[in-house]
């Protein structure tokens, strides 16, 4: 969720007034936070995930399935572990927003070998089996995108009703009672105030419902006019959602800044392969993701900055919420195809400027400082601009966009960090564990091939709206870069030459490879992933001399992007494209792995391929049809408390393993993971000076 600052809120009205003390403060202690550590070099390759889940109480005499809002007294519990060995616990648990969501990250970062994505799955089943230990036999924690039923009458447990007309109530919604909102720390339903004040009004979240033969028009709550929408009026239809996210250190500035460029492009991509999310306070909607309900959730614009009336109080006019995709690219590469005007106040970004922030980091932090504070605490207000960053942190934070790039914290071993923040949560530790594992081997096939996937922002935005409609993983058809045939040289020779460095490495325990910078590392069978190249540390580049430069002359710029399918993204396309799974596969024959790890990395390509071709379905699709084919469905778009009860235990057998659900899963998928690194290779990394990755 973001910056969780300690201490006591300040009221709207205050916090307005402290609007420009926070910008101006914020972009100082970015300045002097950037000058502290522009040069910082060679941090290894760490990465993690974080995934949201739900709490849910069922009711089985009834047949009635509610969210539990026992969120506090459950993260009391489970962080006594990380009070009392803080170094040593297995996972980390966070509040959200919702007081019946969780969040829970490994206990420390994975790192630059191999063996660690065999330990991803095992340690997400850790964690759902930790939170269950903790549950009533009539409880499940569940890694849902969102509860379906989330604002019908009775939705939570205990009862409460929302107080729309409570000149007290922070949400003052029609559906969604204040009781839901997370209460265990006070940023949650300030924001959610805050948002709305600003605004100037409720947010306003519309979303088209599927029309069954059935359907009663309008929709219960649909404004005038709009017969046909579903409306959601509360911050928490949307932060009220779960996800999955990845954060990935990156070894200098330089390539965190690649990084957040070339996994922009993929955003979209992956928000479709892992749909999630069809149902809304419910109803069927014609969306299967939540991406557009979050962005509706938050967007705090006036009346003034959405164009809807003149200019006059606020400065400028501001085509998305806060909550969005990127606007900017950041690398040298990408700067060309920034094609889309770019907000940002002329004072702030000639201050960066001058502060010797050049112009694409610049205009980056500049348009992101366009947004007002909308939680403020009175601790915070008054900060050292050359220790402090919360003011930074505090714009930063509340910008929710794709892709979110993360200067080091003051004080801090931590490096320069991108954060990949498009995919829906997942019913299974499996697939939770193979969308992560797959967007991690992505980056190191991105940095070790050079490879561009560099795509107008325009298309880009066009793509995020492609990816959220219906069944658009088998349907739609999304903007992509052609592979160029300076590309195409790129991957085959490094598969070449890293190939030859694996058969090599494989003759003997250890091979010793001299990098460009002269420096010496280790190829072995921990299979080093850190950096550039095949597996070198640091910044190094492993190419053979091939060209790095990232462009492509040889291709005209008018012919770069076609219409691509998903399954030909993640597949391949014959002279267009050889597919993100084959990219990842020719970059692993240069990898030695160990045989456990290679089974499980096998069977979670397996998944996404087949999901891509369409052979297994997204869970949004699976969802749909699930209530579709309900015998207590009406054909009327209405998912029932008996339809959600049912659905919901079916899910609860499916993350259990007591159900093969063969749309989803296939007939089954038992990869290999474990939650240590075997003695045996242990031993290898001792040896060979790796052993403070394990």
């Amino acid at each position: 969720m973001g910056l969780l600052s300690e201490g006591n809120p300040l009221s709207w009205e205050e916090t307005k007034k402290l609007a420009d003390h926070v910008r101006e403060h914020g972009i100082q202690q970015f300045i002097n936070l950037y000058h502290r550590l522009k040069d910082r070099q060679g941090d290894i390759l760490k990465w993690g995930d974080e995934v949201e889940y739900i709490i849910v109480k069922f009711d089985d005499e009834q047949k009635v399935a509610r969210v539990a809002l026992k969120a506090k007294d459950l993260l009391s519990q489970l962080n006594e572990k990380e009070l009392n060995d803080p170094n040593g616990v297995k996972s980390l648990w966070r509040p959200e927003y919702g007081a019946y969501m969780i969040e829970g990250t490994p206990g420390k970062p994975f790192g630059g070998l191999m063996a660690h994505f065999n330990l991803v799955e095992a340690n997400m089943r850790y964690r759902r089996e930790e939170v269950t230990e903790l549950l009533a036999s009539d409880e499940c924690v569940m890694s849902i995108t969102n509860f379906p039923r989330l604002g019908a009458p009775n939705f939570t447990y205990p009862l409460h009703q929302p107080r729309p007309e409570d000149p007290l109530s922070s949400a003052r919604s029609l559906y969604f009672p204040d009781e839901a909102i997370f209460p265990g720390h006070p940023r949650f339903k300030t924001l959610t105030r805050n948002i709305r004040m600003r605004r100037g009004e409720k947010v306003s979240i519309k979303l088209k419902v599927f029309k069954d033969v059935n359907t009663q028009l309008p929709v219960e709550g649909a404004p005038p006019g709009e017969p046909d929408v579903v409306l959601l009026d509360a911050m928490g239809f949307g932060m009220g959602c779960c996800c999955l996210q990845l954060t990935f250190q990156a070894c200098n500035i330089t390539e965190a800044r690649r990084l957040y460029d070339q996994l922009a492009p993929l955003c979209p991509i992956m928000l479709a392969l892992t749909a999630a999310s069809p149902v809304y306070r419910g109803y069927l909607t014609e969306s299967d993701c939540r991406w557009n309900v979050i962005s509706s959730s938050v967007d705090c614009r006036t009346l003034e900055e959405r164009g809807l009336l003149p200019l006059n109080e606020s400065k400028f006019r501001i085509a998305k919420s806060r909550y969005d995709s990127i606007d900017s690219y950041l690398s040298p590469e990408g700067a060309k195809y920034n094609d889309v005007p770019l907000t940002y106040d002329d004072d702030v970004y000639n201050r960066l400027i001058q502060g010797g922030i050049d112009h694409l980091l610049a205009q980056h932090v500049a348009h992101l400082f366009i947004r007002d504070t909308v939680s403020l605490f009175s601790e915070k207000v008054h900060q050292n601009d050359n220790e402090d960053t919360d003011h930074f942190e505090n714009i930063q934070s509340t910008n929710w966009q794709t892709m979110r790039f993360k200067p080091p914290p003051p004080n801090s071993s931590i490096g320069w960090r991108v954060e990949f923040r498009p995919c829906e949560a997942q019913i299974s530790d499996f697939e939770n564990a193979a969308i992560v594992c797959f967007v991690v081997l992505l980056t190191r096939v991105i940095l070790s091939y050079q490879l561009n996937f560099l795509t107008p922002i325009s298309k880009v935005d066009e793509n995020m709206q492609t990816a959220q409609k219906r069944d658009a993983c088998r349907k739609q058809k999304f903007w992509f870069r052609k592979s160029s045939k300076s590309t195409e040289q790129r991957a085959a020779q490094c598969v070449q030459l890293n190939g030859t460095a694996a058969t090599a490495a494989s003759s003997t325990t250890t091979t010793t490879a001299t990098t460009t910078n002269g420096k010496q590392t280790h190829l072995n069978g921990s299979a080093k992933l850190n950096g550039h190249g095949n597996g070198l540390n640091g910044n190094t580049t492993n190419n053979g001399g091939i060209d790095s430069d990232h462009t492509d002359t040889d291709d005209e710029e008018n012919e770069l992007f076609q219409l691509l399918t998903i399954n030909e993204i993640f597949n391949g396309k014959p002279d267009v494209f050889p597919g993100l799974v084959p990219l990842i596969r020719s970059y692993l024959q240069s990898m030695e792995v160990d045989t456990d790890t290679h089974c499980t990395i096998e069977q979670y390509l397996r998944f996404i391929q087949k999901r891509a071709a369409g052979e297994l379905i997204t869970t949004a699709t699976w969802i749909r049809e699930q209530v579709l084919n309900h015998p207590e469905y009406k054909k009327d778009s209405v998912v029932s408390e008996r339809i959600n009860y049912d659905l919901l235990k079916r899910i609860q057998r499916i993350q259990e393993g007591k159900h093969i659900e063969v749309a989803l899963l296939g007939q089954g998928n038992h990869s290999k993971t474990k939650d240590f690194i075997p003695p045996a290779l242990q031993k290898q990394l001792a040896k060979t000076g790796c052993c403070e990755d394990k």
